[in-house]
This record gives C-alpha cells, sequence and structure tokens, in this order.
C-alpha cells in the first residue's frame, strides 16, 4: 500500500508547520532543509511553485500521492459545487481522516495503520481501505473483539468538540459522519485555490 514513509521532520520544515504532527523540532530549527541552512539567500518562488507547494501540502497532511490525490480531484470537480471546497470535503470523508479526527488515533498514520490492519468498522463491517468514502450517517467503531484491547483503546483521547460534522458516542466507543463539513469548519493550513489553478494549467 503506497504511502510516504521518509523523514516528517524533514517536511514539516519545508512547509514551516507542523504538518505530519511532528513539530516539537521546528523551534529549534524551522529553516528549510538543505546544506546552505539560513544564509543562503533564497529567490521569492513563482506561481507554479506556490501552487505546486500548496499542492504537496495537502498531499503530505492527508496522506494522499499523487495518483489518488489527482482522482479525488477529479472527483471534486464533477461534484455540484466550488472544487477547491469539494477536494477538502472529499479529503475529510476519508476513513482513514474520520478516524483521527474522532480522536481513535493521535495521527493520521496511525489511523490509517488501524483501518488497514482491519481494527475499524463501517456500519457494522469491517473495512480496511483508508481511502474510503464515508456518506453521512455511517457509523464508524471499533471491532468488537478489539475493544477489550488496551494496546488500541488506550491511545483514544475522545473527538474533539470542534469537528462538528462528527458525533462521537463514548459508550459505544464508536462515531457518526454526521455530514460533509463545512470549509471554515476544517483547520487545516490548506489554499485550496492554488492546486485548483495548478490542475487547471
Amino acid at each position: 500500500m503506497a504511502r510516504y514513509t521518509g523523514p516528517k521532520t524533514r517536511i514539516c520544515r519545508i512547509f514551516g508547520e507542523p504538518i505530519l504532527g511532528n513539530g516539537k523540532y521546528l523551534s529549534k530549527n524551522s529553516n528549510p532543509p538543505g546544506q546552505h541552512g539560513p544564509s543562503k539567500k533564497r529567490k521569492a518562488p513563482g506561481e507554479y511553485a506556490l501552487q505546486l507547494k500548496e499542492k504537496q501540502k495537502a498531499k503530505y497532511t492527508y496522506g494522499v500521492l499523487e495518483k489518488q490525490f489527482r482522482k479525488t480531484f477529479e472527483e471534486a470537480a464533477r461534484i455540484k459545487g466550488v472544487t477547491g471546497e469539494n477536494l477538502i470535503k472529499l479529503l475529510e470523508a476519508r476513513l482513514d481522516n474520520a478516524v483521527y479526527r474522532l480522536g481513535l488515533s493521535p495521527s493520521r498514520p496511525g489511523a490509517r495503520q488501524l483501518v488497514s490492519h482491519k481494527h475499524i468498522t463501517v456500519n457494522g463491517f469491517v473495512v480496511n481501505i483508508p481511502s474510503y468514502q464515508l456518506q453521512p450517517g455511517d457509523i464508524i467503531g471499533i471491532k468488537e473483539k478489539d475493544k477489550g484491547n488496551t494496546a488500541i483503546t488506550s491511545v483514544f483521547r475522545g473527538k474533539n468538540a470542534k469537528f462538528s460534522w462528527l458525533d462521537w458516542n463514548e459508550t459505544e466507543m464508536s462515531g457518526t459522519f454526521v455530514a460533509y463539513p463545512e470549509r471554515e469548519s476544517v483547520p487545516e493550513n490548506i489554499k485550496e485555490q492554488l492546486i485548483v489553478e495548478l490542475y487547471s494549467k
């Protein structure tokens, strides 16, 4: 299963943000990676470079490689509405992202692993496809025999209240994908319009 397995801190330094959830070293060294460090005078990036960087940020944030990201964009373009906002909605509706947002895992890579190792169910059926697209009303849960597994449940932190499109049931250890989120509710710092402009060239 294709995914990024390289150094996470290096990616965080490229964008100057903890997009992979590992930003503790940014306070020590926030310069972009490279042998010249802060001493090398870097020229201002052009329009294409800014658009490409924004696409790369979105891909690393959601753990999606190019082919899958392009397919998601094409699907967003087909749906009625603003393409950029549709793209963010589809990325947020991925099963691994919903597992992360619900607090079942402290990171998206960890959520992806939970899904691919068959610990997660959707509407009572085991789903091991991280990119599975959720629909409003879908119920995400833990496989019954894993509910007593402390290695899995010990990392639960519960849903963050600011994610209004998800509803967490502590008793049942399950969450509901209530609706596709509105763009202003998604906290990720992504300028999706630049991605649309890039793919429109």
